[in-house]
C-alpha cells in the first residue's frame, strides 16, 4: 500500500496521472509535492518500506495542520505476486 497527498479539487490520480495531477498542482500554487518532501524525513538509508511509513506519517501531519482543509490522503492499494518457478 502506498499513499499520496492531493488537494480536494484536483481531479487527476497522483498514482496513475502524475503528469497531469502536478501540472493542476503546480498551476493552482499548493506545490503538494514540494510540501511534502519538506516534512517528510525520508532517506536512501531507509529502506522503501520505511520511507513509505515516513511519507504516510508526513501526509498525515500536514493533514493534521491543515487548517484550511484543502489536502487529501490518497491509497493506492497493489498485491505483490511471488513467482516459485524454478
Amino acid at each position: 500500500m502506498r499513499f499520496a497527498l492531493t488537494t480536494f479539487d484536483n481531479p487527476y490520480d497522483p498514482f496513475e496521472q502524475f503528469t497531469q495531477w502536478f501540472m493542476f498542482d503546480e498551476e493552482k500554487g499548493y506545490h503538494t509535492t514540494a510540501y511534502l518532501g519538506r516534512i517528510a524525513r525520508t532517506s536512501d538509508q531507509l529502506s522503501d518500506e520505511e520511507n513509505n511509513k515516513e511519507v504516510e506519517r508526513a501526509i498525515d501531519e500536514i493533514i493534521r495542520y491543515d487548517f484550511q482543509n484543502i489536502y487529501r490522503k490518497v491509497t493506492f492499494w497493489f498485491v505483490v505476486v511471488k513467482d516459485d518457478r524454478k
